[in-house]
């Protein structure tokens, strides 16, 4: 069995190697561009669009003389791998399942934009559609495969293409596995390199724990297990919230596209990848103790785009507490339940033990100790009190243990096999970046 996971870590190169760096991302954000745009030609005259067709218009763009650049300022082989990326956006918007998903999740219908071909006809942009780059996004990539013919690691050094030579990068942790392909980024002015590797587990790894819980996920408290343990949240966003709204009335007053506009727009981006840190860093530690001591793992099938989709409503049908439910909303989505989840899932698979996402319907009213279900059970946010026989507990703790009996009857009635780990593990997404 192998398995792919991809290793992150801070890039620290010298000046001039920052500027080849910075030749050879934004060539590959211009070439994005400049296809994308004949890709909606394509679209317009329904004419079959692949990767092929789309890579083979490469060559068309180095030939041009006003962008003669391209023949020293990038590398061939990033500008395929970018283009094979939009390729597969192409594909994605052609998916009717993604389309269908969207539909379900989406929350406020966007205003639609056009595009202006080269004939002066303009063609409305459709929700899913690839988009265009923009320099001020603050965040650039290119990707490089075939790791052993361009680039080579040497200690803390990585050998990069294009004269870049060795540059240098806080090797926090050992690469295990082969290197496949190397990543090289640029977020919020920092650079970075992700080496994609691919090693082989054992084909039935065996988990080190044999002691099974069910984890409750809420506002207050992130997770309480079946156990009694309660796991406080990070709220990076709330800490920073304060700080971001100052920062962001402040970029309202400058003139759009500005010098003083851009520079306020830089610490807005380097604001939100603090925060963003701070939650993948917090998240990562305690699904790593959580997989390590418990070879099961019951969680809830939350919905998490359905639970914070915005109350307002429509004209005709306002909603009703919005500003409350607007404030919940923020708070589930600083948690990143969706992230754990993903993140349990796959060290679990690593590990060689099982997660189990059961049907959340009732956990939360149903009293363990006689399975009484009422609305009435739970009085309060944090206290329990069955109607019926008279048990007392923690309403998250209750819940919890209703969560690890229904992994319990999932496990038996699959055969060993839950919902949160199919027969058919799909490795090829499983990364864990490390900082």
């Amino acid at each position: 069995m192998k398995i792919n996971k991809a290793y992150q870590f801070r890039l620290e190169p010298t000046v001039e190697q920052a500027v080849v760096l910075n030749n050879l991302v934004g060539s590959a954000r211009f070439v994005w561009n400049q296809i994308l745009a004949a890709s909606f030609e394509m679209f317009a005259k329904n004419e079959y669009i692949n990767a092929t067709s789309l890579v083979n218009k490469i060559m068309d763009l180095k030939n041009n003389p006003d962008f003669s650049f391209l023949k020293s300022q990038s590398n061939a082989v990033s500008l395929q791998q970018k283009i094979r990326d939009l390729a597969s956006a192409w594909s994605r918007f052609f998916d009717p399942k993604v389309h269908a998903r969207y539909k379900e999740n989406k929350k406020k219908p966007k205003k639609p934009k056009s595009f202006k071909l080269l004939d002066g006809t303009e063609i409305q942009l459709r929700q899913l559609m690839p988009r265009f780059k923009r320099k001020s996004d603050g965040c650039d990539s290119i990707r490089l495969v075939q790791f052993d013919k361009y680039c080579r690691v040497e200690g803390n050094r990585v050998k990069l293409p294009n004269g870049v030579g060795f540059v240098k990068f806080r090797k926090s942790q050992d690469i295990i596995g082969t290197i496949k392909n190397i990543t090289i980024s640029k977020k919020s002015g920092h650079w970075y390199v992700s080496f994609g590797c691919e090693r082989a587990l054992d084909q039935n790894p065996i988990h080190p724990s044999k002691s099974a819980i069910g984890i409750d996920l809420g506002v207050t408290k992130l997770i309480t297990t079946s156990d009694g343990q309660h796991i406080k949240p990070k709220n990076s966003f709330k800490g920073n919230q304060i700080r971001l709204a100052a920062l962001q009335r402040q970029l309202s007053r400058k003139v759009l596209f500005s010098q003083n506009w851009k520079k306020q727009n830089r610490k807005i981006q380097k604001l939100h990848h603090h925060i963003a840190n701070i939650r993948h860093d917090y998240l990562h530690k305690i699904t790593t103790a959580i997989s390590k001591n418990h070879a099961m793992i019951a969680c809830e099938d939350l919905k998490v785009a359905n639970m914070s989709k915005s109350a307002s409503g429509t004209l005709e049908n306002k909603g009703r507490n919005v500003k409350a439910k607007s404030r919940l909303n923020k708070s589930i989505l600083d948690q990143g339940w969706g992230m754990m989840i993903d993140m349990l899932e796959y060290k679990q698979h690593w590990q060689g033990g099982v997660l189990i996402k059961v049907n959340p319907r009732y956990t939360s009213q149903t009293c363990f100790e006689c399975k009484h279900i009422a609305k009435e059970n739970r009085q309060t946010q944090a206290k329990f009190e069955c109607v019926k026989c008279g048990h007392k507990a923690n309403a998250d703790m209750n819940a919890a243990k209703n969560i690890l009996a229904a992994g319990h009857a999932v496990l038996s009635v699959e055969g060993g096999c839950g919902k949160g780990r199919p027969l058919k593990q799909k490795t090829c997404d499983i990364r864990e970046k490390v900082a």
